[in-house]
């Protein structure tokens, strides 16, 4: 077994996201476990180089890991020949610029999303890469969850017959900060930083939709700042000028429709902290990150309506779980190993920067909708 090494720059690694899932969980687990297996005799090394604006930060980050390679001069580690791939997890302000430059330095691109603020930013990242001949792609995590794969067999099994509807409820309380401190960075509750639960959100439910059930062709949002005033990391108090909550109805290809409220002021009375509910003529499943319950037609209780006497029937142990059959990996790590056998052996790989446009998009109709009162068309985005 011949060993093949990859050197990756990994630009926004100091922040939540990019610690903990693609550093830590996707990254050094690959290289935990020995590398990735490419299946011809050969194993790919990922050699992380982090990248960040704190030099203190990106110190003790690489100390902590027993990492050697660490840069505040994004210029200079696009410089480096000997380096492949570029990953961007910044704040979604500084993407653009940062890919741009990975772009022209002729780097392959992975990125988290929203990969631009706007879809003219995010067209443009996709065509720029397209005519350099870099390979690119986009974080699209949910679709590699547990829940959610087996909530595609169900689809791929015929279970479900037509579908009709899906509804998706995600979110939780996220603390304003003044008396516990808030889950979330203080920008997701900023406008002007690129911040809002839209923005976040809809390019997730974008691809969920479009994988799972058909291509968005239309959206009808209402969006809203409930929780206007917040406390930042250093326990001083902001104007929340972006979204908190978002509640989305989006028309799909082949007819079904989809319901998805998001919301960072919420409480949590479900059983994971997003769940989808899919129905159709056959069947209906409620699908979790990790879990996933159905429902057969020939199963299907009979309620009547009768608000005069409490309800005697345990509706929820009505339901079958799925059971895993499989054993999945962390969502993030089995994306990384797609695309880096998309880089290294040229393997097929669709979740690209035109497919993460796409997201970009129905965030940007979500606003507009919100704003204007009134249904929106989703036309199809290309090059």
């Amino acid at each position: 077994m011949t060993r093949r090494t990859v050197r990756i720059a990994m630009n926004g690694v100091t922040g939540r996201m990019g610690y903990r899932q693609h550093l830590v969980r996707s990254i050094l687990a690959l290289r935990e476990q020995g590398g990735l297996d490419l299946g011809n005799g050969e194993t790919l090394w990922p050699e992380p180089v982090l990248v960040g604006r704190r030099e203190h930060a990106l110190r003790a980050l690489a100390e902590r890991h027993g990492l050697t390679e660490w840069s505040t001069d994004l210029d200079a580690v696009l410089a480096d020949e000997t380096l492949e791939i570029y990953f961007d997890a910044q704040v979604t302000s500084a993407r653009v610029e940062a890919i741009r430059k990975a772009v022209a330095a002729g780097k392959h691109v992975y990125t988290e999303k929203p990969t631009a603020g706007d879809l003219a930013g995010a067209l443009e990242l996709a065509r720029l890469a397209t005519e350099k001949g870099v390979k690119h792609g986009v974080v699209q995590d949910k679709i590699f969850l547990p829940g959610l794969l087996k909530l595609k067999r169900l689809i791929d099994g015929g279970f479900f017959g037509r579908i009709l509807s899906v509804r998706g409820e995600f979110g939780y309380w996220v603390f304003e900060g003044d008396w516990q401190d808030a889950q979330r960075p203080s920008w997701n509750y900023r406008a002007e930083d690129g911040g809002g639960i839209v923005v976040d959100m809809f390019p997730h439910w974008e691809y969920v939709l479009h994988e799972l059930f058909g291509r968005v062709t239309g959206v009808t949002a209402h969006v809203a700042t409930h929780v206007p005033e917040r406390w930042d990391e250093h326990g001083k108090p902001y104007a929340a000028t972006a979204d908190d909550a978002a509640y989305g109805i989006f028309q799909l290809e082949g007819g079904a429709v989809a319901q998805i409220n998001s919301s960072w002021t919420v409480r949590v009375n479900r059983d994971e902290l997003v769940e989808f509910q899919v129905d159709g003529t056959h069947g209906s499943a409620v699908a979790g990150l990790r879990n996933c319950r159905v429902q057969h037609r020939s199963a299907t209780p009979k309620p009547v309506w009768n608000p005069d006497i409490p309800a005697t029937e345990p509706f929820r142990e009505q339901w079958q779980e799925v059971p895993d059959n499989a054993t999945f990996d962390n969502g993030f790590k089995a994306q990384w190993e797609l695309f880096l056998r998309h880089v290294v052996l040229d393997e097929p790989y669709q979740w690209d920067l035109l497919a993460g446009a796409r997201g970009v998009q129905l965030a940007e109709l979500g606003l507009r909708s919100s704003a204007e009162g009134r249904r929106l068309e989703v036309p199809e985005v290309t090059l």
